[in-house]
């Protein structure tokens, strides 16, 4: 699945329009918490499998 600009630019347009622009600094902290957390984590099982 491959956004475009344009695809990417009405995304970030109607989370403007859902949250405002307070809250989307919050919001882009928590999704890359989230990911790095996920990240962290299937690495983690990836090394335990490795390991066996």
């Amino acid at each position: 699945m491959n956004l475009g600009m344009g695809e990417i630019i009405l995304i970030v347009f109607v989370a403007l329009l859902l949250f405002g622009p307070k809250k989307l600094p919050e919001l882009g902290k928590a999704v890359g918490n989230t990911l790095r957390e996920f990240k962290n984590a299937t690495k983690g099982l990836m090394d335990d499998e490795k390991n066996k």
